[in-house]
C-alpha cells in the first residue's frame, strides 16, 4: 500500500509538471537580416529614412555616421579609416523601427544615396521611450484628419482676398490634431514664410510686456509652400497637448514671404476642450 501512494503520488507531481510547462509561454526568436553596406574613405554615402533617426549605433571607431545638418531622417556615413574590417550600425527610426547593417569598406562604391523604404515587418519593430512620439502613428492620424468633416465654426480671418480658418480640431493618445485651410481668393500666389502657434496673455498688463510661448508642431502633414490664386489647400498640424491657462489663448500666425498679407487666428480654452476623437468618424 505504501508503494502505491507513492506511485499515485509521484504520478500526480509529473501531471502537474507537465501542465506547468505546457502552459509556459514560448519565447519565439526570429533573424532580422542585416543590409549589406559599401561606404569609402573619400566619399560621403547618404541614407535617407521615411522617418526621423533618434538612435545610431556603430559597430567600431572605423566608420563615421551622424545625421545630415538641418534634418533628422538622413545619415552621413563615411570610413574613418581605409581597408577596415567589416563592422555593423544598427538606426532606429521614430516610427519605432530598427535598421541594421554589415558595413564593408569598398574604394569605389557605385551607389553613394540611397533611400530606405519603409518596412511592415514585424520583428524590426522596437518599443520607443516614452519621450519619443511614433511618428508613423502620428502620419496615419494626421492622413485621416485631413479629410475629416468641419467640426470647428467662426475661427476664421478674411483680409487681402484671402481667407485662413480653422476646420477642425482633434485629439488623439496625447497629440493634437489642427486642421487649417488657406483659400487664396486673389489673383497673386500667396508664398508662406511662415505658420507659427503662441500661447499669449489675453490683455496687457499697463508697463507690463506681453507674455508668449511659441508651440513647435510634432508633425506636418500636407506641407505646401504656396497657394495659387484661386486656389485652396487644407493641412494638419499635430500638436503637443495643452490645455490654455486663464486669460490666455492659442494664436496661430501666417506670414507671407516678402508680402504684407498677415492673417491670425486666436483659439481660446472652450474650442479646445471640444476637440474630437479622429476614430468616432
Amino acid at each position: 500500500m505504501k508503494k502505491l501512494r507513492l506511485l499515485i503520488i509521484g504520478f500526480f507531481f509529473l501531471q502537474c509538471a507537465n501542465a506547468f510547462c505546457q502552459a509556459e509561454p514560448k519565447t519565439e526568436i526570429s533573424a532580422i537580416e542585416p543590409f549589406h553596406l559599401n561606404i569609402t574613405y573619400s566619399k560621403t554615402t547618404h541614407l535617407l529614412f521615411p522617418f526621423a533617426i533618434i538612435s545610431i549605433d556603430r559597430g567600431s571607431k572605423d566608420i563615421l555616421a551622424q545625421k545630415a545638418k538641418g534634418v533628422d531622417n538622413v545619415l552621413q556615413i563615411k570610413a574613418a579609416k581605409q581597408g577596415f574590417d567589416q563592422t555593423n550600425l544598427t538606426v532606429i527610426t521614430a516610427d519605432g523601427k530598427l535598421y541594421s547593417y554589415l558595413v564593408d569598406y569598398l574604394q569605389n562604391p557605385s551607389i553613394l544615396n540611397l533611400q530606405v523604404k519603409q518596412s511592415d515587418q514585424l520583428n524590426n519593430r522596437v518599443l520607443l521611450d516614452p519621450e519619443h512620439i511614433n511618428e508613423a502613428e502620428i502620419h496615419q492620424i494626421a492622413q485621416k484628419v485631413v479629410n475629416l468633416p468641419k467640426t470647428v465654426h467662426g475661427i476664421k480671418d478674411k483680409r487681402y482676398d484671402m481667407r485662413f480658418f480653422v476646420n477642425g480640431i482633434f485629439i488623439s493618445r496625447d497629440v493634437m490634431y489642427y486642421q487649417l485651410k488657406i483659400a487664396n481668393n486673389s489673383n497673386i500666389t500667396y508664398d508662406i514664410d511662415q505658420l507659427r502657434f503662441f500661447i499669449r496673455d489675453q490683455k496687457k498688463a499697463k508697463r507690463t510686456a506681453i507674455q508668449e510661448i511659441e508651440l513647435k508642431p510634432l508633425y506636418l502633414y500636407n506641407d505646401t509652400t504656396s497657394i495659387k490664386g484661386k486656389s485652396a489647400f487644407t493641412f494638419v498640424y499635430a500638436m503637443p497637448k495643452q490645455t490654455i491657462p486663464n486669460k490666455k489663448y492659442l494664436a496661430i500666425e501666417l506670414l507671407e514671404k516678402d508680402g504684407g498679407r498677415y492673417l491670425h487666428l486666436d483659439i481660446y480654452h472652450k474650442t479646445l476642450e471640444q476637440a474630437k476623437d479622429p476614430d468616432a468618424f
